[in-house]
């Protein structure tokens, strides 16, 4: 067994081990205001563990302190809506080069209105890992707050090559893209 191999298994029992541990929470669809919440803590797609910086990605996920952190701002976010104690909350992790906590900080910035600072951080996330099929959801929600519906369409192709047209994220975004121009929804 090689140790590319033997680091994929304890990677693998890693993320089995945090997500049996996760509350389970219901997906939300993107017109019912969350937009396929994420139900768990953030996982590594293994593409950050050739781009080591600073700090090891790839470990964080076990950290007991990042993983309640992380849930508290999550629950910041999903169940209070106070979405800028969510991004100090974020940002205190110490991981905000991290795909899944760059997203939701791009997602609560969204929310708060701030669509430029939101795109920063979509775009952070998906320079950290570019096929976060969340961020490529969120970011297309964005697109479509925006009027970008070519480029909400574009994020939504990218989506089913990541995960298929099977995928919560997909589904939320296409019935985002379902709904007519200038109906004034925000996602």
């Amino acid at each position: 067994m090689t140790k590319k191999s033997v680091i994929g298994l304890l990677t693998l029992a890693m993320y089995v081990t945090a997500l049996a541990a996760v509350p389970v929470v219901t997906p939300a669809k993107a017109a019912g205001g969350g937009g396929g919440v994420p139900s768990a803590p953030p996982e590594d797609s293994g593409k950050d563990v050739k781009k080591k910086r600073k700090h090891d990605k790839s470990s964080s996920v076990d950290d007991p302190k990042f993983l309640e952190g992380y849930r508290a701002a999550y629950a910041t976010i999903y169940d209070r809506n106070d979405y800028g104690s969510a991004i100090e909350q974020l940002k205190a992790l110490g991981h905000d080069d991290r795909a899944d906590v760059a997203n939701l900080i791009g997602y609560s910035y969204r929310k708060l209105g701030d669509y430029k600072v939101s795109q920063v951080w979509y775009e952070r996330a998906l320079q950290a890992d570019p096929n976060h099929v969340r961020t490529w959801q969120y970011y297309g929600l964005w697109q479509l707050e925006q009027g970008n519906r070519d480029q909400a369409q574009y994020h939504l192709s990218r989506i089913g090559k990541i995960c298929g047209t099977d995928c919560d994220e997909y589904r939320s975004l296409a019935l985002a893209l379902d709904q007519p121009t200038g109906t004034g929804l925000v996602y």
